[in-house]
């Protein structure tokens, strides 16, 4: 049976040159990266190489202001808590989005029950922030804005220069998840008055468990971690150097590709969606039709289970997803598509194919001789199809 993989914004492959660059690090230089022999200094080395190639990719000014940490999730509440607290003197509001990865939206509900107050942004139809909205909930007690780069659902960009401008304006600081978006649209920060960025390592074909945080420099910052002085005193404990390694790798794969990579993938999920519209039909698009992400397609299958599609899809070799992989387990409608509007019914039908640069033509032209017999048998069983 042939094997395709279209759950990339989940996780990605590992590459091969990115094992390759761990797999010493995880045998012979196996050294503490705070012992001051030999063995220690190698370690050191390997991760200020690694800070320099995850600084190059988002073209930070300096790689001081890159921390490594344990994934996007830590990233995200490190950023949100780490401003909260350092400035609750100056006040307790906090903004973000309806449609936030649950890292953030998580992060914002515990700070909530610390006496933090929050306000969750709407979207429109198409996923897009309302930056109206943002502009009037901004008081002087604001202290932190939160928006995502891009939408891990929908792939929907959100207008990040304008929010930053905003911002800007009433001198609020600003951090972005940028877990999906980064090696699929170029983010430069050192252009951006961006204060932190969120990265994550097994979204670029890296490891999973090291993710990274842009801290600009003089950003108000309390750390979550507390121990010794690792990670110039921002995020105590041992550092993962094979993974930081391994994310280092594959950010400086990330970027040299980042010219001609996502072109090649927005081909092929752009013959995906038109093939679906033309085999199969009846079925809505999620998020913005041009500003979104090239290589991510949600659409709703009307009439449908999106649990069901996936199962079938599944016995025929093919992974997708209904959403988020935090929550493709749960039976709960998508946050982000309630957020937009979408019809409770049709998102319950929603099916999320992300791709990456592994996936070929020939993988397009098995999920198109798969996919429309599945979706037509489960919705001859459909009593709202029949209905």
């Amino acid at each position: 049976m042939k094997r395709v993989y279209l759950d990339n914004n989940a996780t990605t492959r590992l590459r091969q040159e990115v094992f390759d660059a761990m797999t010493p690090w995880l045998t012979e230089h196996f050294g503490n990266a705070s012992s001051i022999h030999q063995f220690g200094r190698v370690a050191r080395k390997a991760i200020d190489e690694a800070r320099e190639k995850v600084r190059g990719l988002i073209s930070a000014k300096s790689a001081d202001e890159i921390i490594f940490t344990s994934g996007g999730t830590e990233s995200d509440n490190f950023a949100i808590k780490g401003v909260a607290h350092a400035l609750r003197s100056k006040g307790n509001h906090i903004i973000t989005s309806s449609i936030e990865h649950h890292a953030v939206l998580n992060t914002c509900k515990f700070l909530e029950k610390e006496g933090f107050q929050v306000t969750y942004l709407p979207v429109d139809g198409q996923g897009i922030v309302d930056c109206a909205a943002l502009k009037r909930s901004i008081t002087n007690k604001t202290i932190l804005i939160s928006i995502m780069t891009a939408n891990n659902e929908v792939g929907t960009i959100e207008p990040l220069e304008e929010i930053l401008a905003i911002a800007k304006e009433r001198g609020v600081l600003v951090h972005t998840d940028a877990v999906q978006a980064i090696g699929k649209i170029p983010l430069d920060v050192a252009g951006l008055p961006v204060d932190l960025v969120s990265l994550s390592g097994h979204k670029i074909h890296g490891p999973k468990g090291v993710g990274a945080l842009y801290i600009k420099k003089k950003t108000p910052l309390t750390p979550l971690l507390h121990g010794g002085h690792h990670e110039m005193n921002k995020r105590a404990g041992t550092e993962n150097v094979a993974g930081i390694v391994g994310i280092g790798t594959a950010a400086a794969l990330a970027k040299t590709e980042l010219k001609t990579a996502p072109g090649q993938v927005q081909r092929l999920r752009d013959r995906l969606e038109r093939e679906i519209r033309e085999k199969i039909g009846d079925i809505r698009l999620h998020g913005h039709p041009e500003k979104r992400l090239p290589n991510t397609l949600s659409v709703s299958f009307r009439y449908l289970e999106g649990e069901s599609i996936i199962l079938n899809l599944d016995l025929e070799g093919v992974a997708v997803s209904t959403g988020s992989a935090c929550t493709s387990g749960s039976l709960e409608p998508s946050h982000v598509l309630i957020s937009m509007g979408v019809d409770p019914v049709d998102s319950q039908g929603s099916i999320r194919f992300s791709l990456s640069a592994f996936n070929t033509d020939d993988d397009i032209d098995y999920v198109m001789k798969v996919l429309p017999p599945i979706i037509q048998r489960l919705r001859e069983m459909s009593p709202l199809y029949n209905k």
